[in-house]
């Protein structure tokens, strides 16, 4: 405020609620666009005053001739009006409509973390494939928008059109964008250089193709601005593999790129949505990276709202008209738990429940004998030539929720619903084992996903869990030593190895550079992670552009076992109080440094294999105690800060456990040593 006249103004745009939404087209949620605000004035003298949008506020088109997500959006700089400006002369604008369109209208405080730009992105290299068309090339696929400088004379119009990769002549591909135009429009005003740059859409690239500039643009024409929703970074990873850490770098970029106001699950082509699938996979992994406890809040608000009246839960949040599937809807279910186990906050477990309980409930009432029917038609999407029975995916998830949900009721003070919780997941246990399990430890559908939910879920029985764990093995085996899983198997492929003492195959899978595997997109140039394996491929070029983002964060999944295992950095009670650091050194690595800004602090480790030996610095935040496991065959041989480890100060030794010598940590800076 300032002394005398002020004015306040607002730019309105179609954004989420009436532009192109998925392939639904425009005007999905509705069609009337309405701001709403109270100015509250607190005087010196003790008085206030509220100022309310109402009739006496006037509206006009302005210089923004097309916002859209999807499309773009269109800028004519010579119709720009200074109209936030006392004394402007409004009286040719028009009354503003005050109806409301959705009845009841329900208003709240936005509850998440705002979309913000977050850095900038310079060109490394400017090609011109055709005259007057210019290629800037960015180096990193991003979701964002472009900043363009430019001079000119009054109307001229430069186009600039996004693509994530290039045809093989130069041009830019936009195939894979389906019906999205991904372009934005800027007429000049003329005479000085002018700065532009969009408010209302955003776009997933890593090209930028500009024509009808004036002259030849220099390398400061274009910046990339990097937008997302603006969580804090809490993890960092790096290895002795260079390849390994730029799939890591990948990930986050990923992330970064679809965690933009809702989960999506890519933000180039005419999709973006909050994919239930894919949040669900990603959000152990997404929890390391950064801090996404108030995102999620905000959208399980999504999730609930979008949950059908039957009970089931959508497979896009919010819903525009889809079904439900099984992995998918797990979503209201696993994400609600991982944030509480992430940050030690009951709360979204609370506020989920009632519409959890309804799940379970939707899916009780079409349970036969314990056994679920299909539900919804995705199976393990993507998966490579190995489709697995959709029956079976859905028992499995419905055994999943049950554990889940007596977990969440235990810790929430609901002790008869985790009992009975716990009940039910036994007998569907018992009728997934009648109908799956053979005599000798294998599954109906021999397919990796099959083991692997049936070892990680619990499902499979303790005495038949070795002879399952090699029929795994085996199954890797016969692909190759290579992968088959799709979205919802390969983010239980390396912890359920690790949980059947087989670290070494999944060092193997993921240091992998063959088709299909992590390494193997990193190889052909990938700088975010990919819908497909071999979304596009040096021999072959591209895949099927009907269904070929390459910005997709589910196979990033990897990145939890990256930090829980590899870094070994795992909660062992909710929030971290009490901590797990196991790392699990291997897959020829020399070193690997990893931290976690855990909400009690920040926890490290960085272990080095030397001289036979592993030495494992780590440090534990304050208020907390960590239960340490070095790797050591003789608890003899292991030293910390130079004295033998159980003599150390402020250190204890608990036992000896396959292979590690296991100690008890407070909060502080220690180094482990274990001699050869």
């Amino acid at each position: 405020m300032r002394p005398g006249q002020n004015a306040v103004g607002a730019i309105l745009a179609d954004g989420w609620f009436a532009g192109n939404v998925f392939s639904r087209g425009q005007k999905w949620f509705g069609s009337k666009l309405r701001f709403r605000a109270e100015l509250f004035l607190e005087y010196e003298d003790g008085t206030s005053e509220v100022i309310l949008t109402d009739r006496d506020w006037r509206g006009a088109e302005g210089p923004i001739r097309e916002a859209d997500i999807q499309a773009g959006e269109a800028y004519d700089a010579r119709r720009e009006i200074e109209f936030s400006r006392p004394g402007f002369d409004d009286q040719k604008w028009h009354p503003v409509d005050l109806g409301a369109e959705i009845k009841p209208a329900v208003f709240e405080a936005y509850p998440g973390i705002p979309v913000r730009k977050t850095g900038e992105v310079k060109p490394i290299a400017i090609t011109e494939p055709k005259p007057g068309v210019f290629i800037f090339d960015l180096g990193q696929n991003f979701a964002g928008w472009a900043r363009l400088k430019v001079s000119g004379n009054a109307g001229q119009k430069v186009k600039l059109r996004f693509g994530e990769m290039l045809n093989p002549d130069g041009s830019l591909y936009t195939t894979n964008l389906r019906t999205a135009r991904v372009t934005d429009y800027y007429t000049l005003k003329g005479g000085t250089e002018e700065i532009w740059e969009p408010r209302f859409t955003f776009h997933g690239f890593r090209y930028v193709e500009v024509s009808g500039y004036p002259g030849k643009p220099g390398m400061d024409a274009i910046t990339g601005v990097v937008v997302h929703s603006d969580l804090p970074i809490t993890g960092s990873f790096e290895s002795s593999d260079h390849s390994l850490n730029r799939l890591y770098q990948n990930i986050v970029w990923g992330q970064r790129s679809n965690y933009l106001e809702v989960p999506t699950d890519c933000p180039q082509r005419d999709e973006r949505m909050g994919w239930m699938g894919d949040a669900q996979v990603f959000v152990h992994a997404a929890s390391y990276n950064m801090e996404i406890g108030a995102f999620f809040t905000k959208w399980m608000r999504d999730v609930v709202d979008a949950q059908h009246e039957s009970g089931a839960f959508a497979d896009i949040s919010p819903n525009i008209g889809t079904q439900s599937a099984s992995g998918w809807a797990e979503a209201g279910i696993v994400c609600p738990h991982r944030i509480w186990k992430a940050y030690g906050d009951t709360r979204i477990i609370d506020d989920c429940w009632p519409a959890m309980n309804r799940y379970i409930d939707f899916m009780v009432g079409r349970s036969r004998d314990g056994l679920q029917p299909p539900l919804g038609t995705y199976g393990d999407w993507l998966n490579v030539k190995a489709p697995l029975d959709l029956g079976y995916i859905t028992t499995a998830y419905y055994a999943y929720d049950l554990k889940l949900m007596a977990e969440m009721a235990a810790a929430t003070g609901r002790p008869r619903e985790a009992e009975r919780f716990e009940k039910m997941f036994d007998q569907v246990r018992a009728a997934f084992v009648r109908a799956y399990v053979e005599p000798d430890g294998r599954v109906k559908f021999p397919t990796q996903t099959a083991y692997l939910m049936a070892l990680r879920f619990g499902l499979m029985p303790d005495e038949k869990r070795p002879a399952a764990a090699a029929h795994l093995v085996k199954a890797i085996e016969d692909r190759d030593g290579c992968l088959s899983t799709g979205f919802i198997g390969v983010s239980y492929l390396l912890p359920t190895l690790t949980d059947v003492g087989r670290n070494d195959w999944a060092w193997k899978l993921l240091l992998n550079h063959r088709y299909p595997s992590w390494l193997y997109s990193v190889d052909q140039g990938a700088t975010t992670i990919w819908e497909r394996w071999n979304s596009w491929t040096k021999e072959k070029g591209f895949e099927n552009p009907g269904m070929n983002s390459f910005n997709h964060y589910a196979y990033g999944s990897v990145a939890e076992w990256m930090f829980r295992t590899a870094a070994g950095i795992a909660e062992e009670t909710p929030g971290y109080k009490r901590i797990i650091i196991k790392p699990a050194p291997g897959g020829g690595l020399g070193f690997l440094n990893a931290s976690y800004d855990s909400i009690r602090g920040s926890v490290k480790t960085a272990w080095r294999v030397k001289d036979g030996g592993i030495e494992l610095d780590l440090t534990v935040p304050a208020n907390t105690t960590a239960t340490v496991y070095v790797p050591a065959l003789d608890p003899a041989v292991v030293t910390e800060g130079g004295v033998p480890a159980a003599k150390s100060a402020g250190v204890k030794f608990l036992r000896a456990d396959d292979g590690a010598a296991v100690f008890e940590v407070g909060s502080g800076s220690y180094q482990f040593v274990a001699a050869p």
